[in-house]
């Protein structure tokens, strides 16, 4: 028996815009349900070389949350491209400075690393307090319910 991936026409694709609070949310288990989205896997016309994803606007970036010692101890790394240029910091000092980029990153890993996965990170708009600018596009709430772990 062959089966067929199923092919949508591109003008057929209906793109929505979600609005996720990440205030109290546990950072992988909320950047694994945005990159759900963003990649498609939740409709029916799912199609893994296609872009049939929706976008997210995810508000409240500097509240997201991390268990055990990751606020001390997970780094995140950056480099300038030039000799020396390496540059690390915590998760809690990235947090202090430039809370969107720790949902950024998380999400980005968990893309595709190719051609479709940089124009599947366009669609993630992230803003580290309760406001965006994508009212225009009327994007519906919704809301991660992730299990609730004994510490904070």
């Amino acid at each position: 028996m062959m089966t067929k991936t199923y092919l949508p026409a591109v003008d057929s694709i209906e793109r929505k815009w979600y609005v996720i609070d990440a205030a109290d949310q546990r950072l992988g288990r909320l950047a694994s349900e945005i990159a759900q989205i963003i990649r498609g896997k939740n409709k029916p016309t799912y199609t893994p070389h296609m872009d049939t994803g929706d976008f997210v606007v995810v508000i409240n970036a500097e509240k997201v949350q991390v268990t055990g010692r990751k606020r001390e101890q997970k780094l995140y790394r950056r480099h300038s491209g030039r000799p020396g240029g390496m540059k690390t910091e915590t998760f809690a000092k990235l947090q202090d400075r430039v809370p969107e980029r720790i949902i950024e990153q998380a999400v980005k890993g968990m893309l595709p690393k190719n051609a479709l996965g940089r124009q599947l990170f366009t669609k993630l708009k992230v803003y580290a307090g309760p406001n965006h600018p994508h009212q225009a596009q009327q994007p519906e709430s919704i809301t991660i319910n992730t299990i609730p772990t004994g510490d904070k």
